[in-house]
């Protein structure tokens, strides 16, 4: 089973968008079993795949402080076949001061999900800044996605994201996490992107996606309908984007065994 999370500390990155889409190729057309699960209090992930999340309940905040929710409660399934998810909500806000005195409370998430079988993928949307809740999914997932925007921070970012993997592999001990792919997102054409591009193909020669993510209307429309693309406009230029991004970070590890369609 591979567990990736999608993290950047900085918002407007197109994180969820990956996270999600992401989620729903590997699951629709890798055949996988995958469960997605919406760490970020604005519960997103969820609402993209067609859930009304305000008032849901069980959520993944009720899994973390809530000792008899269980996994099986909250997980919920989408229209997308063999795509599972567990949402999130305003709730999970909560989460920092009531788990924040308890010894366990960076691994609350890992512990959760300790033992869970059935998936071959676990996804991690984590929210757009470095707290509890982000170290909870860096501690339970064993991949970072790191979604880059091509503007003038985005190399700042990027430093900032490898200084936390550095951080959290040697203050907790989990020396297996690794930065498997970057993918850079909202290309335009314009010369600053394009010299944005080459430093982080000098910096992350073995990570950065071949696919560059450019600006695709489609998959706003597609969310704003709380759908994939796929369920969207599977034959739109932003399906065909994530499509290969799909096909790299699934070339990236050691794939699980293939699910039968249907």
């Amino acid at each position: 089973m591979r567990r990736i999370a999608f993290i950047n500390e900085k918002g407007g990155t197109a994180k969820t968008t990956l996270a999600v889409n992401l989620a729903a190729w590997l699951a629709t057309h890798g055949g996988w079993r995958v469960l997605l699960c919406d760490m970020d209090t604005q519960g997103h992930a969820g609402k993209s795949l067609g859930l009304d999340v305000r008032s849901l309940r069980p959520t993944i905040h009720d899994l973390l402080v809530d000792p008899a929710s269980t996994l099986t409660s909250a997980v919920r399934p989408t229209a997308v076949p063999r795509l599972d998810v567990l949402p999130s909500n305003k709730t999970l806000a909560e989460f920092p001061e009531r788990a924040g005195a308890s010894p366990d409370r960076a691994r609350r998430l890992a512990n959760r999900l300790r033992g869970l079988q059935g998936y071959d993928f676990i996804l991690f949307d984590a929210p757009p800044s470095m707290g509890l809740a982000t170290l909870n999914v860096m501690l339970a997932a064993e991949e970072i996605v790191v979604p880059v925007a091509l503007t003038y921070f985005a190399l700042d970012g990027c430093a900032e994201i490898l200084d936390t993997v550095r951080r959290v592999r040697e203050e907790h001990g989990h020396t297996g996490l690794r930065v498997s792919l970057v993918v850079p997102t909202f290309y335009r054409k314009t010369a600053l992107a394009d010299e944005i591009l080459e430093r982080l193909r000098s910096r992350f020669p073995a990570e950065l996606s071949r696919t560059v993510l450019g600006y695709s209307v489609r998959i706003d429309e597609a969310q704003s309908h709380g759908k994939t693309i796929w369920e969207y406009d599977p034959a739109s230029k932003g399906a065909e984007m994530l499509s290969e991004i799909g096909r790299e970070l699934a070339g990236k590890g050691a794939l699980p065994r293939v699910v039968a369609a249907g």
